[in-house]
């Protein structure tokens, strides 16, 4: 019988689920060794397809693996996962393990201020500074990689249409598209149509050029696609409503971490988002992230940006999942 413990949280609507317990080592001498070691592993990935498949997960859930970090000058690190596999950074699981971190003392919080929770991703070392009031966490911002445009206006032949993708890095590589490129808005009444439009510009931009990490061919292919409405701008910048269709056709319920650091570098580039000013950005479900470019730096001749993406994380429960020998469906299934 296999026994697995969790602690869930959601960040924006988007879940996160923390396995605390019942996990075995995963070999490698750094996070991205040991996500290697992982995609390659049967007995692994037993935990994940446990966790994430009906019926204790779902198509759409989200979690990460807790590991040791590459070296001491991190808390912890972590491997993502979702119904397809493994991820290379997530924003929103950042969200969510900053607080995590501080509500369960793995990382000691004073009451009132910020604390620092450093880990190691797939991508590289992110931060969440968690923010406390009165012994309670109120908020968390997300200090991610470096980020930069890689192509912009790339035609991309779809079953619905030839659409312009403009291809950017947050940790992940992203294709931006307009929902109107479609003829869609970002609501849930068009929820089936933008999962079929971002599916379809994922997989035809996959193996393509602009879908290559220049120095790490672990980072390559396009992980996901933005969908995004123009809401114009607040009176700190711009405003925008997204989706973000990832993997095979999961749906991102927050703004997407990752993905709005993504959008950062692609809107400075078309000077819709200045020094100082702060992205506007709403999800599906019409929850927020806010965002800003740090600073801006030069990586390996590329000019880039280093985002800081802000949201809320909130505990949904604790679990102990339990596989059975003569469980008739095994570690579970997934329906879409």
């Amino acid at each position: 019988m296999s026994t697995v413990s969790t602690i869930d949280y959601h960040t924006a609507g988007e879940p996160f689920r923390i396995v605390t317990d019942g996990l075995p080592e995963i070999p490698g001498e750094t996070v991205p060794d040991r996500r290697e070691f992982a995609l390659s592993s049967p007995e692994i990935d037993h935990y994940r397809q446990l966790l994430v498949q009906e019926p204790r997960g779902h198509a759409d859930m989200y979690g990460g693996f807790i590991v040791p970090p590459d070296d001491p000058g991190a808390d912890f690190g972590v491997l993502f996962w979702h119904k397809d596999g493994y991820s290379t950074a997530c924003g929103h699981g950042t969200i969510a393990l900053g607080v995590w971190a501080v509500e369960h003392r793995v990382v000691l919080a004073e009451p009132d201020g910020e604390t620092d929770v450093v880990i190691d991703v797939p991508s590289g070392r992110v931060r969440a500074t968690v923010t406390c009031r009165a012994g309670a966490v109120i908020g968390a911002t997300f200090v991610n990689v470096p980020s930069w445009a890689i192509a912009r206006a790339l035609p991309v032949e779809t079953p619905f249409g030839t659409v312009e993708a403009d291809v950017s890095y947050g940790g992940a590589i992203y294709a931006s598209v307009p929902a109107s490129a479609f003829g869609l808005e970002v609501t849930p009444e068009h929820y089936t149509a933008l999962i079929a439009a971002g599916r379809a510009v994922k997989w035809a931009l996959n193996d393509s050029p602009a879908a290559q990490h220049p120095d790490d061919p672990r980072l390559s292919g396009i992980y996901g696609t933005i969908l995004y409405d123009d809401l114009g701008r607040t009176a700190e910048g711009p405003h925008q409503r997204n989706v973000t269709v990832f993997a095979d056709g999961e749906v991102d319920r927050s703004p997407c971490g990752s993905g709005t650091s993504a959008r950062l570098p692609l809107l400075v580039e078309d000077g819709l988002l200045g020094d100082g000013e702060t992205l506007t950005h709403d999800s599906i479900v019409g929850t927020r992230f806010t965002a800003r470019v740090r600073e801006r730096v030069v990586v390996a001749g590329r000019s880039a940006v280093v985002p800081e993406v802000t949201g809320r994380a909130s505990m949904t429960g604790e679990h102990r999942f339990v596989l059975r020998e003569d469980d008739e469906v095994g570690t579970g299934f997934t329906l879409r």
